[in-house]
């Protein structure tokens, strides 16, 4: 987009719909943009505020994060992904002071009466450092129960590649009941059917056997860029790395990263105190969190580096294709995520994902569950 076209949107944007004869139309995300600064600044041509009352009656001013009424929270998540760092902080701050859409952070019975979501998750970890402790103490149990929910969707998928399948030519004396085998049990147990109770007695239960996957030790190494892009990636990232954690043949490093590399590894067995560390926004060194990355191979060829990112590198490109060299000479595997949420929806830097490629890395776009079949055939 030229320059000249970039101040034409610009002051289409600070003026408003009474200039569009002039100025032209938006285009979609330009109007997307529009949408989060009236919904701020349009307050002062309406005299209301959130919730449609005077904002200088602080008296009566109520908010609400019932489903339905979503708007802080949908407002928050707009701004940080259509904005730059700068722009946010000056409406996060406005919002704050001028307008009085402090619920969100400040109120801790409205937070009570939230319904956990994946909008209202979001907006909480993009709001956490405008929050009093009181607040923040009720907020992390709003992520947690968000959290449980996206714990209980994503355990089987991740899980079940590393536990086996159910083998239905071999019997099994070990009695547990996902094992049960029905149609044998009721087959072989038929002649012992009572006609006057009208019952089937069970003499003997069977159980299949499973196909126990023998593998060794694996180092599985996640890198997960924390730009504010990146927020779906983030968020399941930490939940998908809590499953691999308590799988007994890899041995999970998580690895948070922007220009700087947070190891959150100890909290592993927790993605609520991993999120609540995660700081969203900043600049992008790939290459850095790859170079950390190799400094905790302890076997090349039993080792498998996920990187995690729209791979935007804002440092210097060469370092990224040199460390990346190294580790796939070593005979570490590299793999690429473009996403990772649960529609893996990918938006990256195609040429720098190419170049990966060329250099012997793999690359794609995963959810949670297709990820956990990659890792299960390569550790095989």
């Amino acid at each position: 987009m030229s320059d000249a076209e970039q101040r034409r949107l610009r002051w289409r944007l600070i003026l408003g719909d009474s200039t569009q004869s002039m100025l032209g139309a938006l285009s979609d995300e330009w109007q997307d943009r529009e949408a989060a600064i009236a919904f701020l600044y349009d307050r002062d041509l309406q005299g209301q505020n959130i919730r449609g009352r005077n904002p200088q009656s602080s008296s009566d001013r109520q908010g609400s994060l019932d489903p339905s009424n979503l708007n802080v929270p949908d407002w928050i998540n707009a701004i940080h992904e259509l904005f730059p760092k700068k722009t946010i902080e000056r409406l996060e701050k406005d919002a704050l002071e001028r307008y009085h859409l402090e619920e969100m952070v400040t109120n801790p019975d409205l937070l009570s009466r939230a319904q956990p979501s994946a909008t209202l998750l979001k907006a909480v970890l993009r709001t956490k450092h405008l929050m009093n402790p009181a607040v923040l103490a009720m907020a992390k149990e709003l992520v947690r129960k968000v959290v449980n929910q996206l714990l209980e969707k994503l355990a089987r998928p991740v899980q079940s590649p590393f536990y086996g399948s159910v083998n239905r030519n071999h019997r099994s004396y070990v009695k547990i009941a996902k094992n049960f085998d029905a149609a044998t049990t009721i087959r072989r147990n038929l002649k012992y059917y009572d006609r006057n109770r009208q019952q089937l007695i069970i003499q003997t239960p069977y159980f299949n056997s499973r196909i126990r996957q023998q593998v060794d030790r694996w180092q599985l190494i996640i890198l997960v860029d924390e730009s504010g892009s990146m927020m779906n990636s983030v968020i399941h990232s930490a939940i998908t790395a809590s499953i691999f954690w308590g799988i007994k043949s890899l041995k999970t490093h998580l690895c948070l990263f922007d220009t700087s590399v947070v190891d959150v590894t100890a909290d592993c067995v927790d993605p609520v105190e991993t999120l609540m560390k995660v700081q969203l926004g900043g600049g992008t060194d790939i290459g850095q969190a790859m170079g950390y990355a190799q400094t905790l191979i302890e076997n090349p060829r039993r080792s498998i580096v996920i990187l995690i990112t729209d791979f935007y590198e804002g440092a210097i490109v060469d370092r990224l294709f040199s460390v990346t060299k190294q580790l796939i000479e070593s005979g570490v595997t590299v793999l690429g995520l473009a996403a990772l949420d649960e529609q893996a929806n990918p938006s990256y830097d195609r040429a720098i994902a190419q170049r990966m490629v060329n250099l012997g890395a793999q690359v794609g776009a995963m959810t949670p569950g297709e990820l956990a079949n990659w890792v299960a055939d390569k550790v095989k």
